[in-house]
């Protein structure tokens, strides 16, 4: 399986931003365990990272024509704000997972409110980076969402 990883704004800067929320591990160790764990299942990764919405609607767009057969996002901020980013993960029709590193549900009220939830199979919320792992088996396994990853609505 090809598995794209796209990571929205401010997301490069962690292990600098917000320790407390989002932890020490730096965006060069996401990607490596990322990368790690889709050899290790015979998987094909790809990872895009850009704090602009239309860098990251153009990419969404770009898997439709390169033979990614799954996306995990973390829309970062544009989770609470991109209607374009969700229309670009409606119009391609590729398997996705949202995926959030914290709890966005026990956090600010804006947080709750996901535009791309809709357009995806399912959701992964406060599971640190193993969020991301979590996602690529959702992918892999083809599953419904379960208890721990329920397809959200707006």
């Amino acid at each position: 399986m090809k598995i794209l990883i796209i990571n929205g704004p401010n997301l490069n800067m962690l292990g600098i931003r917000e320790p407390k929320i989002y932890g020490s591990g730096t965006y060069g160790e996401l990607i490596r365990m990322i990368a790690e764990n889709c050899r290790e299942h015979g998987d094909g990764s790809d990872f895009f990272q850009s704090n602009h919405e239309g860098a990251l609607v153009d990419r969404i767009q770009q898997a439709y024509f390169d033979g990614t057969e799954g996306i995990v996002i973390n829309p970062g901020a544009y989770t609470h704000t991109s209607v374009a980013i969700s229309d670009a993960v409606k119009a391609v029709g590729i398997p996705t997972v949202e995926v959030h590193i914290s709890d966005v549900d026990s956090r600010e009220d804006f947080r709750k409110i996901s535009f791309i939830r809709a357009a995806c199979v399912a959701t992964v919320t406060g599971e640190g980076f193993g969020g991301y792992l979590h996602a690529c088996d959702i992918l892999r396994e083809g599953r419904a969402p379960d208890e721990s990853a329920e397809k959200g609505e707006l």
